[in-house]
């Protein structure tokens, strides 16, 4: 007999999930994780009485009631609307593309006017096209593309819109109303008291070790537990067999500001390119605070590089044959679980993580109710 039914390792949201349901089953888990705190990327370190968003704004939202009522069964949820504003060089518009950000714009006032400018805008690109910028024109004409998207995509990704391929902009949200909510979804909040109340809760019962490299030992590890619930990054579990996969990462630096209001909002994008940062997040504002002070975070992309957070997969096609020769592997690996967004190589939102790691848990727990077992 094993120690543990389950070997977790990482603690973000989709072991959390795992752990809280096969702890419901009466199975015993333990957690390995690399940093010093659980959570993965949503932890909150509270500074001046403010619950700071640790590795940058995380604003849930879902259209999945299942998913909504499972999260509020953990923590109660505030009513935060995501309305972020984008800054290009002292101009302040509206995020998402709607009639606030084309009538400060264009000086225009009805959806009419908008169409109009947008159609004609559009018309310079002729034929499918060939890269980002032209998908963005395509979308959402000239104007836009050149003091909303271009220098903010071109600082997200390290390079030139000409030299990103076409496919990474699908689609760029243009709405015909006065309407700042940036989600389309049904529910959206942030939890009162920090995404920690709903990590505490998540693994709640299992055993954890902090400051712990799994790979480093993955022998030993794997000998304490009937199964491994592996989230890392699926390359690296494999030694890089075939190489590594690439990533983008984040840089932050955080300041505590004496003053009550910074910029009057939790999210400032900052479209223009010469500014070194994409965005400023205030995070007080994600909970209404009226703290004396405030706490805001400026973001910068990186490269990443060996020893730095992976943030965003390159979903280029180079980077997905790769992934598909590891998902490969992975799928012949007895008694290992892959799952969320590191070793399935894919950007997910925090509804996205919670919904695969049910699916997850329904497979792994024959008959399992959800609904019944959050109650």
């Amino acid at each position: 007999m094993k120690q543990y039914d389950y070997l977790l390792v990482g603690s973000g949201l989709f072991a959390g999930v795992f752990a809280y349901f096969a702890g419901k089953q009466g199975k015993k888990c333990l957690v390995l994780e690399k940093r010093d705190h659980l959570g993965g990327n949503i932890y909150c370190e509270e500074t001046e009485g403010i619950h700071v968003h640790k590795y940058g704004a995380h604003i849930f939202h879902t259209s999945s009631r299942e998913v909504w009522d499972f999260v509020n069964s953990l923590a109660e949820f505030n009513r935060y609307t995501n309305s972020p504003v984008a800054n290009y060089k002292g101009e302040m518009y509206n995020m998402p593309f709607n009639m606030n950000t084309f009538s400060r714009m264009w000086g225009i006032s009805t959806p009419e006017e908008a169409k109009k400018i947008i159609q004609e805008q559009r018309k310079v690109i002729k034929g499918e096209p060939k890269n980002l910028e032209e998908q963005a024109i395509s979308l959402v004409g000239t104007h836009i593309y050149q003091k909303l998207v271009k220098g903010y995509t071109e600082k997200q990704w390290g390079r030139e819109c000409k030299d990103l391929p076409a496919f990474i902009i699908k689609r760029l949200p243009v709405r015909y109303t006065y309407d700042n909510n940036y989600f389309n979804d049904l529910y959206q909040g942030i939890p009162m008291g920090g995404y920690n109340v709903i990590i505490d809760k998540l693994f709640a019962g299992c055993e954890v070790r902090l400051g712990t490299d799994y790979l480093e030992n993955k022998k030993e590890y794997d000998a304490l537990a009937e199964k491994v619930v592996y989230t890392g990054t699926i390359d690296s579990y494999f030694g890089y067999r075939f190489g590594r996969l690439q990533y983008r990462s984040l840089r932050f630096e955080t300041e505590v500001l004496d003053t009550d209001n910074f910029q009057g909002n939790a999210v400032i994008n900052y479209t223009d390119r010469e500014t070194p940062y994409t965005r400023i997040i205030e995070h007080k504002h994600f909970e209404f605070g009226t703290q004396e002070k405030t706490v805001i975070t400026k973001e910068y992309p990186a490269e990443w590089t060996e020893g730095m957070e992976p943030y965003y997969p390159v979903n280029d096609e180079k980077n997905q044959e790769l992934y598909k020769r590891y998902e490969a592997l992975a799928a012949e690996e007895k008694n290992v679980i892959f799952g969320g967004r590191l070793a399935e190589y894919r950007y997910y939102d925090m509804d996205k993580v919670i919904e695969s790691a049910f699916a997850c848990v329904k497979k792994e727990f024959h008959g399992i109710n959800i609904a019944a077992d959050h109650r």
